[in-house]
């Protein structure tokens, strides 16, 4: 990852909404130094809130790597993206990619790449031979973000936690398991890339003996609820081992993502069904608190759905990237 050349020109392609481009919002928010601009297509429905560059303009003003920021389902390229691409690599843009869909599989980007010595890097393929999980416990601490559906903001989460920890100056790294935190932090597992007897100890090779005082915060992925994506889940509530869990959810949607034919299960149900599973690998886990992600609401009505599931769940509860991860990051510290 320490190859990929900064800045970005971020593609949000033909993006249907603003999750589809959840890859660029992560980057973009996280690492805003590395983000230049955005280059939307036709009928593209997300915004970064970037200024919108064509190629040519990108390179002028200094971006060196395009990242394809869209996560579609399947994670494929889309034909109608290929003719931007290799305007890209003729322009000497790299491209780095996180997708399924692997850009070194794709003949002709190979060819434009090789063509103007540029670089194709695939984020999302495993780069060690993991093991199998053998479920000894480790020493330190770990945290795992669990949601009520896919993009609900477990990463950031943990990535809220992280920045918060450090600043009080406590022990804590995050832990990437996907490819958006993997271009974020340049490193972590790209968990549902990895072979499926292998996930769970991938898990635990991220999260090796540390000191006693020092925090994995892992980041989250799929769902334990979500019929698509349940396994990557299972991988790191084992794998991970935590000693807490941080529920998460985004209380605007009415069914899972993708999946208009289930509805999102309730948080109580996260929290007794993910707490039985964590703690086969770790009998003390504990649910800690509740991270929503409240970009859909309006202030005041955020700040009163916090306080409303605060007092019926009994559990420390804030959107971390709108008001904070204090409250998250003080039940921590108590464990």
């Amino acid at each position: 990852m320490a190859l990929i050349e900064t800045p970005y020109l971020l593609f949000l392609g033909d993006a249907p909404d603003a999750l589809a481009a959840k890859v660029a919002q992560g980057v973009k928010d996280w690492r805003p130094d590395y983000a230049i601009g955005q280059y939307r297509m036709d009928g593209c429905k997300a915004d970064m809130g970037l200024q919108d560059l064509d190629i040519q303009a990108a390179v002028e003003a200094g971006c060196k790597t395009l990242v394809i920021g869209v996560a579609n389902r399947g994670g494929v390229i889309s034909a109608a993206w290929k003719t931007v691409l290799i305007e890209a690599l003729n322009a000497g843009l790299d491209i780095a990619s996180g997708l399924h869909n692997l850009l070194r599989d794709e003949p002709d980007l190979v060819a434009a790449a090789k063509a103007n010595g540029r670089q194709l890097h695939d984020v999302r393929i495993p780069s060690v031979k993991y093991p199998i999980a053998n479920g000894v416990k480790r020493s330190g601490k770990r945290c795992l973000a669990v949601g009520t559906d896919c993009s609900v903001g477990k990463m950031y989460t943990a990535l809220c936690l992280e920045k918060e920890m450090l600043e009080r100056g406590m022990k804590a790294s995050f832990r990437a398991t996907g490819q958006t935190g993997i271009l974020i932090t340049g490193d972590g597992v790209p968990l549902d890339a990895v072979i499926a007897d292998f996930m769970a100890g991938s898990i635990e090779y991220l999260t090796p003996d540390n000191d006693a005082d020092h925090w994995d915060l892992i980041e989250g992925q799929g769902s334990l609820f979500h019929v698509s994506y349940s396994g990557v889940t299972m991988a790191l509530v084992h794998g991970g081992q935590p000693d807490a869990l941080i529920l998460c959810h985004e209380p605007t949607r009415d069914h899972m993502r993708g999946l208009p034919g289930y509805k999102l299960p309730s948080l109580q149900a996260l929290r007794d069904i993910a707490l039985q599973l964590a703690q086969v690998g770790n009998p003390d886990c504990q649910v800690v608190g509740i991270s929503v992600n409240t970009k859909g609401l309006a202030e005041d009505d955020a700040k009163s759905y916090l306080s409303g599931l605060e007092a019926e769940l009994g559990l420390p509860t804030t959107d971390p990237f709108r008001f904070g991860a204090g409250p998250l990051v003080d039940a921590l510290a108590k464990i």
